[in-house]
């Protein structure tokens, strides 16, 4: 995959549409081999194809770095939990896990709640979903969750007084992120994995036809 090729829309699109599930790198892989980019092609490929492979792994330090920020305000660290989740809702793959699990949990004591939770049924317009992007959890659309667990975050962290310390850990965590994206030797894995993942999405969109 020419990664030098690949917008930061179409990069951000794959990490909404990519499963988050799976477990991060190993960290004598994530520090692994650093070198200098030779030419600022070879940097912007390389930053694409990290932050991709890399995703679990930067997630994990943003919200590391985060808590760390936070050992003396306990109410700040929910807020960033919070925070953390509106964000992980935008990802289909986790959005769609989430309300499978919690729809499968609320079954075992209120099967009529739960049926209730199930997403509306997409209509089919000559053998293929009109609307296949319209993702639900629990029931409602996605924006609800999103909008919501939003609001509830900003609200403790305005409680929390901790704004200002959250803008400067924030940037701490994408500094990080940054550097190591940039100085990241992406190895013969990551390569193999990004041909696997487009194996994949060219695979479900030809089952969708």
């Amino acid at each position: 995959m020419d990664w030098g090729s690949v917008t930061a829309e179409d990069l951000i699109d794959a990490l909404r549409e990519v499963d988050w599930s799976s477990p991060p790198r190993p960290l004598s892989e994530f520090f692994s081999r650093f070198t200098i980019p030779r030419s600022y092609a070879k940097w912007n490929s390389r930053l694409k194809c990290n932050l991709y492979y890399y995703r679990t792994n930067y997630f994990i330090l943003i919200v590391f770095i985060l808590g760390l920020g936070f050992l003396r305000r306990p109410l700040a660290i929910v807020a960033a939990l919070l925070t953390a989740l509106s964000i992980a809702f935008l990802n289909d793959s986790f959005a769609g896990t989430f309300s499978e699990k919690v729809t499968r949990s609320v079954r075992q004591f209120s099967p009529h709640l739960a049926a209730k939770m199930r997403p509306p049924l997409t209509p089919v317009i000559r053998g293929r979903p009109s609307d296949k992007r319209s993702i639900y959890i629990c029931g409602r659309p996605r924006w609800v969750f999103v909008s919501t667990f939003s609001a509830a975050s900003f609200l403790i962290w305005f409680l929390s007084c901790g704004l200002l310390t959250v803008l400067w850990t924030v940037a701490v965590g994408l500094l990080a992120m940054l550097l190591h994206a940039s100085f990241r030797t992406p190895n013969l894995k990551a390569r193999l994995n990004t041909f696997r993942e487009e194996f994949r999405a060219v695979w479900r969109n030809y089952s969708e036809l």
